[in-house]
């Protein structure tokens, strides 16, 4: 926006009578996010079973999220791949999925979640039960409901610029102490799309009943200023879960992106008890936290 174009934008909306609610950061009001969607979109993942690669929880989560573009009349694109497991020789499927928001849009932000779920709870108090795989209500299915609501709300209330969502597939997959098994789809994403982005925000673990969200500390060392962006907007809204402070460092899939020349930053609480336990239920997770990371996720998106 011009200077001229701008100064002019703000007498129209001081004399306006509609200005209080027509023009806040960027003039582009979003419309509101409604965290019992939200929780119900969580709930219905994990009631389909562990999204585990290649599983037929796996495949039925993709049909659900076919079904939605379909219903809201938008294309969704997927990135197919394989990967091959070189501790059980095993080769697996994977499959990112791209919506993309106003596609025409040169200037573009990438919002990202995983949506697949652990194989192994090897985290879990009971040792009989860490070869199950994880529910993943709160790591997976929170961000990816995140994303599904972004899909409902963008799609029929257009911001000015253009918003790929991107579910990533493979983030949980490896075994503890195997990073290189881990973030599978996200590195398979930054090598093989364009860096077209003007920055990127991941979501993940942003559904906990007891929500406190820190600075993640690879987001602030690499990606500050995009930390700043959304901790201002939280602080606007009022939205108390953003806790404005350095965190720990936390390796997830915004790291292959950041190594690929986007500043991306990562929304994740990561002290949850329950992480790779058979007890992340959809139970530990609340609508008001979902909505107040959409609503602060959203006020960022709209206010470019």
């Amino acid at each position: 926006m011009n200077g001229v174009f701008s100064r002019c934008l703000y007498i129209m909306c001081a004399v306006a009578v509609v200005a209080a609610t027509g023009c806040g950061s960027g003039g582009n009001r979003p419309p509101a996010f409604d965290g019992n969607r939200a929780l119900t979109l969580l709930q219905q993942q994990v009631a389909l079973g562990p999204r585990t690669p290649g599983s037929e929880s796996w495949q039925a989560f993709q049909t659900m999220l076919r079904r939605l573009c379909d219903s809201l009349g938008i294309a969704g694109t997927t990135q197919v791949f394989t990967y091959n497991d070189y501790l059980t020789g095993n080769t697996i499927s994977l499959a990112n999925w791209i919506v993309s928001i106003n596609p025409g849009e040169r200037d573009r932000v990438l919002v990202a979640a995983h949506y697949d779920s652990r194989p192994r709870a090897d985290r879990d108090p009971d040792s009989t039960r860490r070869n199950l795989p994880i529910p993943g209500a709160n790591d997976g299915a929170s961000g990816s409901a995140m994303l599904m609501h972004l899909m409902e709300l963008l799609s029929t209330h257009p911001p000015r610029i253009g918003v790929d969502l991107v579910f990533f597939d493979g983030e949980d997959y490896g075994p503890s102490g195997k990073l290189d098994q881990y973030l599978l789809g996200s590195t398979y994403f930054a090598a093989h799309s364009p860096n077209r982005y003007r920055y990127g925000i991941l979501l993940d673990m942003i559904g906990d009943r007891d929500l406190r969200i820190y600075r993640e500390g690879y987001s602030e060392r690499y990606a500050w200023e995009i930390d700043d962006k959304v901790w201002k907007t939280a602080a606007r809204l009022g939205a108390t879960a953003f806790v404005d402070s350095v965190g720990t460092e936390v390796i997830d899939d915004h790291i292959p992106l950041v190594g690929a020349g986007i500043p991306m930053i990562d929304i994740i609480d990561f002290d949850y008890p329950y992480w790779h336990t058979t007890a992340d239920t959809p139970d530990k997770c609340s609508a008001a936290s979902l909505e107040a990371v959409g609503r602060v996720v959203m006020e960022v998106i709209y206010g470019e």
